[in-house]
């Protein structure tokens, strides 16, 4: 599945982990992107990969 939002367009960011003696290791943050189903501004049912803030902020319809 792919982890990029349909609706915003958010993706994975590279980041890293700072350990308390500030050891440093590469990272990825990952959005929380679910396979719903939405409902189309013209009435056509499909699935989406879309982030649960673009749910949350009601920016889809669920079918």
């Amino acid at each position: 599945m792919s982890r990029v939002c349909e609706i915003c367009g958010k993706h994975p960011v590279a980041g890293r982990n700072v350990s308390h003696s500030h050891r440093v290791t590469n990272r990825v943050f990952r959005p929380n992107v679910q396979k719903i189903t939405i409902r189309e501004a013209n009435g056509h049912v499909r699935k989406a990969n879309v982030c649960t803030q673009c749910m949350k902020a009601g920016k889809v319809v669920r079918a």
